[in-house]
């Protein structure tokens, strides 16, 4: 077997999971920004959520409404962004058909985060909570931005790959 044919062991260090830790870190900032500085420009947010997710709350009717996954978006009307200090959570309030309601969303939750005013965009897996029966819903994607397509970074590039053989 050649020098660079040799196979990549397996990892005992976690780096899938601290690189999705990264880049929901990243959605947090941005949250932190606008609750502190609100949005400069043309700035918004997509923020696309699992309502599944243990720890979600929001009114029954938009629960009914969006039983699985919803999509908000963070540009002039929302009021009272919070992002929880242990940075795992937040809370937002929108209106929805004219009926104001607050969102409490955790962090793990996320299934996307875009910004289209740059075209940035993150997709991420669902993390699974321990102690429950319920199994872990697929990761989804975020629907597209009528700005043009986001640059979405996926782990796909930095997860391994076996060797190109010549």
């Amino acid at each position: 077997m050649a020098e660079d044919e040799t196979p990549i062991p397996d990892s005992l260090l976690p780096y899938d999971l601290w690189t999705e830790e990264a880049l929901r870190l990243v959605a947090v900032r941005a949250l932190q920004f606008a609750a502190r500085e609100g949005l400069p420009g043309g700035h918004h947010f997509y923020v696309t959520f699992d309502t599944r997710y243990p720890g979600v709350v929001m009114p029954d009717r938009l629960r009914a409404q969006y039983p699985e996954e919803m999509t908000i978006v963070l540009q002039h009307q929302f009021r009272d962004l919070v992002v929880d200090p242990s940075e795992r959570s937040f809370s937002v309030k929108l209106s929805f058909g004219g009926v104001p309601s607050t969102l409490e969303i955790p962090v793990a939750a996320l299934t996307a985060f875009a910004d289209p005013e740059v075209r940035f965009g993150l997709q991420f897996v669902l993390q699974t909570i321990a102690n429950t029966d319920e199994p872990e819903p697929a990761p989804t994607v975020a629907p597209p931005v009528e700005t043009g397509p986001a640059d979405v970074v996926s782990l796909d590039a930095f997860r391994r790959r076996p060797p190109v053989k010549d």
